[in-house]
């Protein structure tokens, strides 16, 4: 299968798994809690989005150079990829963050009006995602890992 010795597609999924994987120690550190359902999460340190646009675009660098058609292709790619999830991504998190709060003070004010029928908590509470954007920093970080992925293998492995 050619599909498995295509480089830039590996270190690009590699940086997605890293990156994930990273974010499980490092939410320990800060919390002391070890939660595994960060492996399949969006948002955090780092970003995987981040590592593996940059993952993919110096993969590329090193394969085709820095002047070819692909690689402008893929750092725009990569800078669109990055500036949404420090953007609108981010951004959609922060106002779900506003509509839960808003959500939990009606449930509030409704519970107090009257009496609730007994349902279950989590029909009560279905909230919306807040974690689906990621700070500049995280961004950053996730940048900075997909690059040193791809130059870590372009330099020691291959």
């Amino acid at each position: 299968m050619t599909i498995l010795t295509n480089v830039p597609l590996l270190v690009a999924l590699f940086g997605i798994l890293f990156a994930q994987f990273v974010k499980i120690p490092i939410h320990f550190l800060l919390t002391r809690e070890l939660d595994w359902k960060l492996m399949t999460s969006t948002g955090g340190m780092p970003s995987s989005h981040s590592a593996a646009v940059t993952a993919l675009t110096t993969a590329i660098a090193f394969e085709h150079g820095l002047d070819s058609s692909i690689f402008a292709v893929s750092a725009i790619f990569a800078v669109i990829v990055m500036f949404d999830a420090t953007g609108i991504r981010y951004q959609a998190g922060q106002q779900a963050v506003i509509i839960n709060e808003m959500r939990r003070d009606f449930q509030t004010f409704v519970s107090e009006a009257k009496d609730w029928v007994q349902k279950d908590e989590e029909q009560k509470m279905q909230e919306l995602k807040t974690l689906l954007g990621h700070k500049p920093n995280e961004v950053f970080a996730g940048a900075v890992t997909g690059i040193l992925i791809s130059v870590i293998t372009y330099t020691l492995i291959l």
